[in-house]
């Protein structure tokens, strides 16, 4: 599959159209490009609704969940704690105080929790109109080959918001909420800037987990190899270590566990960039 094939959708290849059993204009596939669009939209904002109907449970049952001592990481982590006799080790075992003072704070908070909560939910949608869209542009061999993209792409994404969820957001509401310049002065976290934390390390880390996809897509068209890969390989670790101490806490211990998963991914994409190598060389010696 060329990189032209995949940019101009397959306008160059011989997808018919059901009405004249002609081949689709440019402009053609912009329209059909607009209408994957719409319908992806439209599923994001149905989920939005639902999402902000169902608000106040979301803050409550769902958000603010890692703060409370009973949340099962924390629960984890202190267990640890007493298991070593390391009382430093647990987490959230303070009050977390949230308060609102901005006069429409509470209302434009709903519809960030609305719009993330939205995109959460369409996830797997997204990536079947993606496909959909796709799909005609690629050889029936490619078609093969990229069976179960869609759910692979939704397990990823979903695997990473747990992620985010049950450890990353712990972690970061521990720090900050427990953090102290002066004994003197008290944490009152505003409402929004708590929501808009917790929800950008959970989208965030949903993002990041489609790493190995990304890498899969590249070593498919041909613009990386795993010798590249596996050359930069130290490279792409400080890259990860930094993305890490960016979407954690700024403390080693959290950006060292975080770290460890992205590594993996990694590596899980010079697996897949090796197969898909061998694959190529396979099929090439057969066409000799």
């Amino acid at each position: 599959m060329s990189i032209k094939g995949i940019l101009t959708g397959s306008v160059k290849k011989n997808i018919k159209s059901e009405k004249n059993n002609e081949e689709m204009s440019f402009l053609e596939h912009l329209e059909e490009l607009r209408w994957h669009l719409v319908r992806a939209s439209a599923a994001v904002v149905l989920g939005a609704i639902i999402c902000f109907i169902k608000a106040e449970y979301i803050v409550d049952q769902i958000l603010r969940a890692p703060t409370k001592p009973g949340f099962f990481t924390n629960r984890a982590f202190a267990w640890v704690a007493h298991r070593f006799n390391s009382p430093d080790l647990a987490i959230n075992t303070q009050p977390f105080n949230i308060i609102n003072y901005d006069m429409a704070g509470q209302f434009t908070t709903n519809l960030s929790i609305a719009m993330v909560g939205g995109i959460i939910i369409a996830i797997p949608y997204i990536f079947w109109e993606f496909w959909r869209f796709i799909k005609p542009a690629l050889y029936e061999k490619e078609r093969k080959h990229a069976t179960g993209a869609v759910f692979y792409s939704s397990l990823l994404f979903m695997s990473g918001v747990f992620f985010g969820y049950y450890l990353i957001v712990p972690l970061s509401t521990h720090f900050f909420g427990s953090y102290r310049v002066s004994a003197e002065v008290p944490n009152l976290i505003n409402l929004n800037s708590f929501i808009s934390t917790v929800t950008t390390v959970i989208l965030g880390s949903g993002i990041v987990f489609e790493l190995p996809i990304i890498i899969y897509f590249l070593s498919k068209v041909g613009l990386i190899s795993s010798g590249f890969l596996i050359t930069y390989r130290k490279h792409a670790y400080v890259l990860l270590l930094l993305l890490a101490a960016i979407i954690t806490p700024p403390d080693v211990f959290s950006m060292l566990i975080v770290s460890g998963p992205l590594i993996l991914l990694y590596e899980l994409g010079v697996f897949l960039s090796k197969q898909i190598e061998k694959k190529k060389t396979y099929e090439e010696l057969l066409e000799a």
